[in-house]
């Protein structure tokens, strides 16, 4: 079994973990999370902390003003059970409307894998004025 210092032969990602729960249609959102966050996870989003159940409420907002997207990730750091990166986000919004933001994230892994916490700071680089809390609305 893996320690928190330890690195676990397979552990999730931003890639992988935005796509299941954003851009996947038909994967069920309880699903999605369970995959890539631990059950005591944590978000911090521009100073404002989420538990997991609040996370999921944003998760199931964003589901119903996205249509679809991509990640891409500009650089990336891991060491044992620690996880930094800096990704793009681009969303196409069922309004028609395109939302594109730029996250800094520094992340800690529970032993299985999963993200247990994440502290993030967004930067929206292009969209409307209504979009610039898409990071934490619910």
């Amino acid at each position: 079994m893996a320690t928190a210092t330890s690195t676990p032969t397979s552990r999730t990602d931003i890639v992988t973990a935005l796509t299941d729960l954003l851009f996947t249609p038909g994967l069920e959102l309880a699903e999605a999370v369970d995959r890539h966050f631990a059950p005591d996870y944590r978000q911090r989003t521009d100073g404002r902390w989420d538990d997991r159940g609040e996370f999921m409420a944003h998760m199931a907002h964003l589901r119903t003003v996205v249509s679809r997207g991509s990640v891409r990730v500009l650089d990336e750091l891991a060491q044992g059970d620690r996880y930094a990166d800096r990704h793009v986000i681009d969303v196409l919004k069922t309004d028609g409307s395109t939302v594109r933001t730029e996250v800094y994230l520094f992340a800690e892994f529970a032993p299985d894998g999963r993200f247990r916490r994440i502290e993030e700071t967004t930067l929206m680089l292009e969209g409307a004025d209504a979009d610039r809390n898409l990071g934490s609305a619910r």
